[in-house]
Parts: structure tokens; C-alpha cells; sequence
């Protein structure tokens, strides 16, 4: 069953820092995708994925923050 990044961090007892060196990756970039906040494009993934030596397929990529309606007459 595929895990986030937060889950295989846990598991692997990785930590921000751990995660950024082993990918080469910015550190705001790797807290937004362990926070749920940013969806990494396919080289970030394979870098991330590499990490924890399994497939990019193996790793849940989702947004975690709900999106919320706004309401009104939008721009205009």
C-alpha cells in the first residue's frame, strides 16, 4: 500500500534535514511536500523515491490541505 513522504520518514526515522541532504533538494521545497502543501514534479520524485529505495508508484503524492470554497462575485 503506498505511504506519503511523512509515513516513509517515520518509518526510515528520517528527519527534514536527513531527507534534504540524501536528495540534494531545497529545504522549504522538502518540508512543503512532507507537509502535504506541494506536489514535487517527476525528477523530485525520483530523487525522493530513491531515499527510501522503492518506486516512484509506491509513494502517495496528494495535497493534504483541504481546499476551501470562497464565495461571492469573484473578481469584477
Amino acid at each position: 500500500m503506498p505511504a506519503s513522504v511523512d509515513e516513509l520518514c517515520q518509518q526510515h526515522q528520517l528527519t527534514l534535514a536527513d531527507l534534504v541532504a540524501r536528495t540534494g533538494l531545497d529545504e522549504n521545497r522538502i518540508a512543503a511536500i512532507i507537509l502535504g502543501r506541494w506536489t514535487p514534479t517527476p525528477a523530485e520524485r525520483q530523487k525522493i523515491a530513491a531515499v527510501f529505495q522503492t518506486q516512484v508508484s509506491e509513494i502517495t503524492w496528494g495535497h493534504k490541505t483541504p481546499i476551501q470554497r470562497i464565495y461571492g462575485q469573484g473578481p469584477g
